[in-house]
């Protein structure tokens, strides 16, 4: 190793751009639009703003699911918020979503069109909006609950501490990355003990902790998040969340909403926009 000067922070802290590593477009210390710019609406009842980042892919997840189940008033359009270029910054977006993260829903079902941002709240308002996906009876909703907001606290640590400092900040850090690989394999055994007992996070049902949790933690045992980590955190030893990160990855709603906003990986893989299931192309009625 070699010695470099300790860091000591100022009294006062400022901002400095040329610190913000690949985030820097992306961040500021301040919220509010950057730009005017409109939303386009699409024909749907539901219009959906967003990115396939594991927050975005939550509620694609979900409105494939509800169109699966026959829920034909679940139909939506799905709008790319392109975050390199600002999109999340624009007056439109902030309208539906002050604090400028994707996703953002707008129910125009209703009069005054009704906004919805966070993921958590978006996958609630739908799943109450359409009875479905939260369980079976009392109990198994107050546990989809339970693991719908476990998830909501938890993710930060993985996406925004993990994640951040194993792959994306400007150089390797010991103590950070030893910080959150040692906070996310505790999460890991907070699941794998969990599904040891349960099929799914709700027990026997299929919810939207699941759908929550999926994109995240699924996504990472899956060996399809951050470079390198799968083997780094050796998520081949949690077993059950394993064959529970299989199975939802098997449904075919599942791997429709993964591809909405899509915009890397393999081109089967992409889709920018949705505006019908016939976007998808060959058979949509599969759940």
């Amino acid at each position: 190793m070699t010695e470099t000067t300790p860091y000591v922070p100022p009294r006062v802290w400022t901002w400095d751009k040329a610190n913000g590593g690949p985030f820097a477009s992306i961040n500021r210390p301040v919220a509010g639009p950057t730009h005017d710019k409109a939303l386009p609406l699409g024909q749907h009842p539901l219009q959906l703003y967003s990115l396939a980042t594991p927050n975005g892919v939550k509620v694609t997840i979900l409105l494939e699911e509800l169109l699966a189940a026959g829920h034909a008033a679940a139909e939506y359009d799905a709008w790319l918020i392109d975050i390199g270029k600002g999109d999340q910054f624009g007056s439109g977006f902030v309208a539906v979503n002050p604090n400028s993260k994707i996703p953002a829903l707008l129910d125009t079902s209703v009069t005054p069109h009704r906004r919805v941002f966070e993921s958590g709240a978006i996958l609630l308002y739908l799943a109450r909006k359409f009875g479905a996906f939260l369980g079976d009876g009392p109990a198994e909703e107050t546990e989809c609950l339970n693991w719908l907001f476990w998830q909501m606290g938890s993710a930060p640590f993985l996406g925004g501490g993990f994640g951040h400092f194993f792959t994306y900040a400007p150089e390797k850090l010991e103590y950070p990355i030893n910080r959150f690989a040692m906070e996310v394999k505790r999460q890991l055994d907070v699941l794998d003990r969990h599904l040891a007992d349960a099929r799914f996070m709700a027990g026997g049902s299929y919810t939207i902790a699941d759908i929550a949790i999926w994109p995240w933690y699924g996504a990472l045992v899956r060996n399809d998040s951050y470079p390198n980590a799968a083997e780094f955190l050796d998520v081949a030893s949690y077993t059950h969340v394993q064959r529970w990160a299989a199975e939802i990855a098997g449904r075919p709603a599942v791997q429709r909403g993964r591809r909405v906003n899509r915009t890397w990986g393999p081109p089967e893989d992409q889709l920018r926009e949705r505006h019908s299931a016939g976007d998808f192309g060959g058979d949509v009625t599969g759940r």
